[in-house]
């Protein structure tokens, strides 16, 4: 086994707005995006049973799942993954939403008497694409890791398989938790835009200041990347997330889509089916051949429009596919509650 990946800083790759299109087919992007926090203590397990989407007992060594924590009325504020090291577990936050989500966490950390919730000061998030750099890190043994969330413990961290791409490119997450020296190359580094075009082309939402708090889970398909626990028992927003789910109530869930503009849609902007607006944008990016894409919240009933983005007349959203199915859309006709 090499070494794991060193932090790069400042590399002109990491600096690009646009991403390659087609994604390239190998290579890593430094996540700058994301961080790393250890919750440790003796009410771990309990704590983040209260508060986020997944069951802990779940929560094990080779297997690391993806989380929502929600507000009491069943909004998503936070969308995580949870990893077991040791008694510990590591979670992910988005770097511009970390501060009020721990904010908003510590609130019930504070009933669990010497539990903690703590940045990783020296850690960092890779993410991988194809397989070759999963390879280098942990040589014949990433064969073991077969389905998204499946994970190995490395000397300095961990590498995770994540959903592949719409087109099947393989991805992967590498979780540094030190400062350690790394055997990969640098010149295979792409750009952090690569990594969210790869993100939205494998149907990955993520939360921005203008959308937390803005959609249930089931909404942006978490339960469709195993995301969600629906027996696991009572958490925060259990109630409503439980009841749209057993009560067949999904109205909307996240697309994917093409739109023919050099400038990506602003999260939470509107989508619209004539003058109605039937969803709103998640996530976009722009690409280098004067395209972009993006993800976004869309009534069922909707979908098959002819849709545009508020502000963007005339530019129609071309569907693309997602690498998982999505059977909710699949249900009877809806009405506008």
């Amino acid at each position: 086994m090499t070494d794991p990946v060193t932090p790069v800083s400042g590399a002109t790759s990491s600096a690009l707005t646009t991403a390659v299109a087609p994604l390239p087919e190998a290579g890593w992007s430094k996540l700058s995006n994301r961080m790393l926090v250890r919750v440790s203590g003796p009410g771990t397990d309990k704590f983040l049973q209260g508060q986020f989407s997944q069951h802990l007992d779940e929560v094990v060594a080779g297997y690391s799942p993806r989380a929502a924590a929600a507000t009491p009325k069943g909004r998503a504020y936070c969308l995580t993954r949870l990893v077991r090291d040791g008694a510990d577990i590591v979670m992910d936050l988005d770097t511009a939403l970390a501060e009020s989500t721990l904010a908003h966490l510590r609130k019930y950390l504070m009933l669990f008497r010497g539990t903690s919730a703590d940045l990783i000061a020296d850690g960092c998030i890779f993410g991988l694409l194809g397989d070759s750099d999963a390879q280098k890190l942990a040589g014949e043994a990433v064969s073991d890791l077969k389905r998204p969330g499946d994970s190995l413990a490395l000397d300095h961290g961990f590498l995770i398989r994540v959903e592949p791409t719409a087109e099947g490119l393989p991805r992967f997450e590498f979780w540094q938790t030190d400062d350690s020296t790394t055997g990969l190359d640098t010149r295979d580094e792409r750009s952090l835009t690569d990594w969210q075009a790869s993100e939205i082309a494998a149907g990955i939402a993520a939360l921005t200041e203008q959308t937390k708090e803005a959609f249930v889970p089931q909404m942006l398909n978490w339960q469709h990347v195993g995301g969600v626990h629906f027996k696991k028992g009572c958490y925060t927003g259990q109630e409503i997330i439980a009841r749209m789910h057993f009560l067949g109530q999904l109205k909307k869930s996240l697309y994917r889509f093409r739109l023919e503009t050099t400038v990506p849609p602003e999260p939470g902007k509107s989508i619209l089916a004539g003058e109605r607006s039937v969803g709103s944008v998640v996530n976009s990016v722009a690409l280098q051949n004067g395209t972009c894409e993006l993800l976004a919240v869309v009534r069922h009933d909707a979908a098959d429009d002819e849709l545009t983005v508020d502000g963007l007349d005339g530019r129609m959203l071309v569907q693309l596919p997602l690498p998982y199915a999505v059977p909710e859309r699949e249900k009877s006709p809806q009405t506008d509650t």
